[in-house]
């Protein structure tokens, strides 16, 4: 499509190889980041600690010159320290907005399920509407927003789960891992005289990344590969193992990050391929399973793989 900037490619495999100077042997992973950033997605990492989280997304901010800012969650975090607080100006005498963290480009939420509800709550409206409602004006976050949150997946001890409505508002939900026996050994080769975090430069900056989310709108979606979507979050929510299947705000995260996905790839139009892959890291943690199906076995991963199995792949698209 004559529509797409030929720079956009270029730009991407620069972000790409930065990435892959500070985590060695997460190509995919990395493919999955960048995703979410042009879909102006929210990322959950789930994972134990130490695999490299909050120097991806550092990576990441340095890269597009965007802001970087970390929370480290925990229960006595309040709302206000988040979101920010109005404080009374007395020369001015009227109450003046201080913006908290959430006011940046790029935000890691470290261990999120360590936050309580209250406080987990005000990330909400951020998500959503990337705005933070204070004294009934509304304070307008920085463009583009990304949020990553991460949760310890062993540790239950002093953590609060995540609300249903919050975990809609992540695009995907994904493990980093840990890496290869070779990929180790390379990491400390790396680092030998210096962070490669230290060494990184930009490459791009936040018009750029603006401009590439606007281009994930011109993506063709052919029809056949839409109904294709909608069968697949339908069937979520017709199987007989699940108890909450994924809503219409998920149906749009899979179309976006499709979308995403193939402009990430250097194409200007989305496979059925592309919702394949995509469909366990977008609907995983928007699926609830029957306390019966998953003492017979069933997890939501295994619901997801046999409704991919069962819902049928368009073999044609329109051109």
């Amino acid at each position: 499509m004559a529509l797409f900037s030929e720079t956009i490619p270029t730009i991407l495999k620069a972000i790409k190889s930065n990435l892959e100077e500070c985590i060695h042997g997460k190509p995919a992973e990395i493919n999955l980041l960048l995703t979410a950033l042009l879909a102006k997605g929210h990322v959950l990492i789930e994972d134990v600690p130490g695999t490299g989280k909050t120097v991806f997304v550092k990576a990441l901010a340095k890269s597009i010159d965007g802001q970087f800012r970390r929370i480290q969650c925990n229960p006595d975090l309040l709302p206000t320290d988040v979101t920010g607080v109005s404080i009374y100006h007395p020369k001015e005498e009227q109450f003046v907005f201080r913006p908290g963290p959430l006011f940046t480009n790029l935000l890691l939420v470290d261990e999120i399920n360590r936050a309580t509800t209250k406080t987990q709550s005000a990330l909400l409206e951020a998500m959503e509407e990337r705005v933070v409602t204070m004294d009934g004006e509304g304070h307008a976050l920085p463009d583009p927003f990304m949020m990553l949150a991460t949760q310890n997946p062993i540790d239950f001890e002093g953590t609060y789960s995540l609300p249903e409505a919050q975990l809609d508002r992540f695009m995907f939900k994904l493990s980093i891992g840990y890496p290869d026996q070779a990929t180790e050994h390379q990491m400390i080769v790396s680092q030998e005289q210096s962070h490669p975090l230290d060494r990184l430069e930009s490459v791009a900056d936040i018009q750029q990344v603006q401009q590439m989310q606007e281009q994930v709108r011109l993506v063709h979606l052919d029809n056949s590969v839409a109904t294709y979507i909608v069968d697949i979050t339908r069937a979520t929510r017709e199987h007989a193992a699940v108890y909450l299947g994924a809503s219409p705000r998920a149906t749009l995260a899979l179309v976006n990050a499709a979308k995403a996905y193939a402009l990430v790839n250097g194409r200007s139009f989305v496979l059925p391929d592309d919702v394949k892959y995509l469909a366990t890291y977008v609907l995983s943690h928007r699926i609830l399973i029957h306390s019966g199906a998953r003492m017979e076995g069933a997890n939501v991963n295994s619901v997801i793989q046999s409704i991919l199995e069962q819902v049928r792949v368009p073999v044609r698209l329109e051109k």
